[in-house]
């Protein structure tokens, strides 16, 4: 299996968990770039992952998504400079560690893994995604596995609808319908998680949805008469939201997969950059169990 990692998860919950007081040398923070060290040195040991693929996301107002909706993500800040600069020090350590890393400015992390995973795919190769980002459950096929590691959950292709209300394929469609804060994704207002999975469990689709309105005034769900309202004078904004929350495994990303096997850690890159950072003994031993074990 292929373990493919969403990076930004773990960046940022260091960043919010860790206090800013943890500096380095020059008083600049290193809580988010300590936080995320440790987490991939302890999956690295954990797990012995090869092949292995971090992603990143490069901006917040650059995807191509920007295009289709200009107040996509527009609701959030953009990360402050001295986050910026431990983004920048995360990948560098994610090398360092031995494992490849890929960013791109017009798609997200998401992309990178969804492309990634339906190449290994179809060499025959499931993945393992690494995240606790919903969004990243659509791209699970039979054999794959959905790793919350925080929560320690791990769901494989067949238990998605059960936990996110629809099978992996059509999680664009139940997204489209529910829309998504996080992202300022508006989908069709009135309609939540449990109508939504009833629509889910009805129809084959969204165009199957939009194809029989008149067999969603006869769901047993409250206000099925407003739903199918809201749905018709919401149409396009349904649409587009699918479009957003498709996640794309065919962005244009060269790589050779060779290049995924990770390699025994750079352990004078290493402890120069912890020297730099001001960090203490217990990720030099984590990098040290690494090279040894490798």
């Amino acid at each position: 299996m292929i373990y493919l990692v969403d990076a930004s998860v773990f960046v940022f919950r260091a960043w919010f968990s860790i206090p800013p007081q943890m500096t380095d040398t020059a008083g600049s923070p290193v809580n988010a770039v300590y936080g995320y060290a440790s987490f991939l040195g302890d999956l690295l040991v954990q797990t012995r992952p090869d092949p292995m693929a971090v992603a990143f996301d490069e901006s917040l107002t650059s995807s191509f998504r920007n295009d289709i909706y200009p107040a996509y993500k527009a609701n959030r800040e953009l990360p402050p400079p001295e986050l910026e600069r431990q983004f920048s020090l995360c990948r560098e350590i994610t090398g360092l560690m031995g494992v490849a890393h890929f960013a791109d400015a017009r798609f997200e992390a998401d992309d990178i893994i969804g492309t990634l995973a339906a190449r290994m795919r179809a060499q025959g190769l499931p993945s393992v995604i690494v995240s606790r980002d919903k969004d990243l459950a659509q791209i699970l096929r039979d054999g794959d596995e959905f790793w919350n590691i925080v929560d320690n959950r791990r769901l494989g292709y067949d238990e998605v609808a059960e936990y996110f209300g629809a099978p992996p394929e059509r999680m664009p469609d139940y997204q489209a319908l529910v829309g998504d804060a996080v992202d300022n994704i508006p989908g069709v207002p009135g309609v939540g998680a449990k109508t939504a999975a009833a629509l889910m469990a009805a129809f084959e689709s969204l165009e199957d949805i939009y194809e029989n309105l008149d067999r969603v005034a006869t769901l047993p769900v409250r206000g099925a008469a407003g739903v199918v309202r809201r749905l018709t004078d919401h149409r396009e904004t349904a649409l587009r939201a699918r479009r957003l929350t498709r996640i794309a495994t065919d962005m244009p990303l060269t790589f050779n997969p060779r290049e995924l096997q990770t390699g025994p850690p750079d352990l004078g890159g290493l402890f120069a950059l912890y020297d730099r950072l001001g960090f203490g003994g217990r990720l030099r031993q984590q990098a040290e169990r690494l090279a040894q074990d490798g």
